[in-house]
């Protein structure tokens, strides 16, 4: 992820950590009208009008930073957080990932990787040859994807497609790359897909140590 995103996630961590603790008590109060966890950390975002992620802090706080000093430290590291960065979370709505879904790439994906090709003008399994026909690209990629050697994804925000992830086995290890749509980017949505790809890659490659690699990286 990249340093301003996860600054960014940092503060709005902080931001709601400090808020919670101003409204502890209406906070309190939704923790124990919830069923369960789940239901708390949803009415603590709700309330704090904060991510999940964020939701998930304030329900981890202990009653030690509960204290006048504690929460003068939280105070002065959001200040430090505001003071590094221009933008707030909600200039990257997507970075959070909890908007960006991934599927798997079938042959109706043409479309989107049509403009990857456009866009890298390489192919599409990582080797940085250049791109040949896209019939014959998707074909090769689902080839290997059957092999269970790479895992293809379709990044999507709502019903768009946004983007695509591409996990490449090779020598051991799964080559990640991730691409975003020009007209998407600057969202935080390649953040939200290297979070979301990770556990989809666990699932098809159990156990094999996985390399983030910039778009036009060769393994």
């Amino acid at each position: 992820m990249p340093d301003h995103d996860i600054s960014a996630a940092r503060r709005e961590i902080t931001n709601a950590l400090l808020t919670a603790l101003d409204r502890r008590h209406e906070v309190l109060d939704a923790i124990v009208e919830a069923e369960n966890t789940q239901a708390a950390v949803d009415a603590v975002a709700a309330l704090l009008e904060t991510s999940h992620q964020s939701a998930e802090a304030v329900i981890g706080l202990s009653f030690d930073r509960l204290t006048k000093s504690s929460r003068r430290k939280i105070a002065a590291q959001l200040e430090d957080l505001n003071s590094q960065l221009s933008f707030t979370v909600g200039e990257r709505p997507a970075a959070s990932g909890e908007t960006l879904t991934l599927r798997p790439f079938d042959e109706s994906d043409r479309d989107i990787f049509e403009a990857r090709t456009a866009d890298m003008h390489t192919a599409g399994d990582g080797s940085g040859a250049p791109a040949g026909g896209l019939d014959d690209e998707i074909s090769a990629a689902l080839g290997r994807v059957s092999s269970e050697d790479a895992a293809w994804f379709v990044a999507l925000e709502g019903p768009a497609k946004v983007g695509m992830v591409f996990g490449e086995l090779l020598d051991g290890e799964v080559n990640v790359r991730i691409w975003i749509h020009p007209e998407h980017r600057k969202k935080g949505l390649g953040t939200a897909a290297l979070r979301k790809c990770r556990s989809e890659m666990a699932a098809y490659f159990p156990a094999v140590p996985m390399v983030v690699r910039a778009p036009g990286a060769t393994p």
